[in-house]
């Protein structure tokens, strides 16, 4: 959809681009001059591949800091985004047909990757009326002695379901309860930074410290410090793993950017207050859309915690049919029919849930109106 995006743009055609995850501010200005004074004092060199010593002692600050975890350098992975350390973790644990629960709607990368990796993807479904929400009864049914890792994304890509510490707690019980079979959970805490209402963070590692020879808590800086394009991602775990992951890190691309390396230091150790207003602002464009959204008939949207995306139910809308007379069969169908008709956004099927789509609001209060106002017509179009 990025791609058929770029395309009608590069036609001249008018266009509100709601696909990519990517913070539309720039990355805050001590970062880029950290950056630069990298590379004025020779920061141009090899580091380890684990990641610069003082990038790795800005996280371990950083988990003890912001999330009560208590790390080491050596429990420490820094990789080239936050996807390639996930990557590393599947590629070092998977074997052929083991299975990774993974609650839907996903990241579409989850997917790929447990599959690359001779992994079997075990979808566990949840739905808008529960907020998109895990629910323990459903993880509990979903464990088996093949199951090798759980994944948690909070908040989450797409939905923007964030889990409380009482949420959280019920699948630490689940998980102690099953502790003959010895599955790993991966945490992405990507948009931690990005919370909505008042809402405290809480991380799984922070509720179970006697799990965490089991839990490999990922995070990076691309969304919170809009620094997409600087490609550091990192994790904290086991160091059995984490050294696995370092091996296979030394024969595909060494490490990340030094330079990137250094800015996203500075961003971890640096002032905080921007990315507090940026969230803020984003808080801000939800609750825009979530007003604009409500008077479309046919279009159920639950309210997200968190992140920067919405994840509405179109179900009713499939079957109906466009001015033109062609039946939309499915959320593909509908999400060309809104590019056609203006706005581009990211088909449900792609994160595990067909009949629902993903829109990212990370762009202005301008471009989200105009959004809204090409959806409602392009709905109210159907028959």
């Amino acid at each position: 959809m990025a791609e058929r995006t770029r395309q009608a743009l590069a036609q001249g055609k008018s266009v509100v681009d709601m696909t990519l995850g990517e913070p539309d501010f720039p990355t805050p200005e001590h970062i880029s001059e950290a950056a630069v004074r990298a590379i004025a004092e020779g920061k141009t060199r090899y580091t380890p591949i684990n990641g610069s010593v003082q990038l790795r002692e800005a996280i371990v600050a950083k988990f003890k800091r912001d999330n009560g975890i208590s790390t080491t350098i050596s429990e420490i992975s820094v990789g080239c985004g936050g996807k390639q350390v996930i990557y590393q973790a599947f590629l070092a644990t998977l074997n052929q047909g083991d299975e990774v629960l993974i609650p839907t709607p996903y990241w579409a990368s989850y997917s790929d990757i447990v599959g690359m990796n001779g992994g079997k993807l075990v979808p566990i479904q949840t739905s808008p009326e529960e907020g998109y929400a895990l629910q323990p009864g459903a993880l509990e049914e979903a464990i088996t002695n093949r199951t090798k890792w759980l994944v948690l994304n909070s908040p989450s890509n797409p939905s923007g379901t964030a889990y409380t510490r009482d949420q959280l707690q019920t699948f630490v019980d689940v998980i102690r309860r099953n502790r003959n079979q010895k599955f790993f959970v991966l945490v992405d805490d990507i948009y931690e930074h990005i919370l909505f209402d008042g809402i405290q963070f809480t991380t799984l590692a922070q509720l179970a410290p006697d799990l965490l020879d089991r839990i490999l808590t990922v995070n990076g800086v691309s969304k919170a410090y809009s620094m997409t394009g600087w490609r550091v991602g990192y994790a904290c775990g086991p160091r059995p793993l984490i050294e696995a992951m370092t091996k296979i890190q030394m024969q595909v691309n060494s490490h990340t950017s030094s330079i990137s390396q250094a800015a996203a230091a500075a961003a971890l150790d640096g002032p905080q207050d921007e990315v507090r207003r940026r969230c803020a602002i984003f808080q801000n464009r939800r609750d825009l859309l979530l007003q604009r959204f409500a008077s479309i008939s046919g279009m159920r949207t639950p309210k997200p915690e968190g992140a920067f995306y919405l994840f509405p139910d179109i179900r009713e809308l499939i079957g109906r049919k466009t001015a033109a007379g062609q039946v939309i069969e499915n959320d593909m169908e509908f999400a060309s029919y809104l590019l056609d008709e203006g706005v581009s956004v990211v088909p449900g099927s792609g994160f595990g849930m067909p009949g629902f789509m993903r829109l990212s609001y990370a762009t202005s209060d301008e471009q989200l109106h105009l959004a809204a106002d090409r959806i409602k017509t392009a709905v109210e179009k159907l028959t």
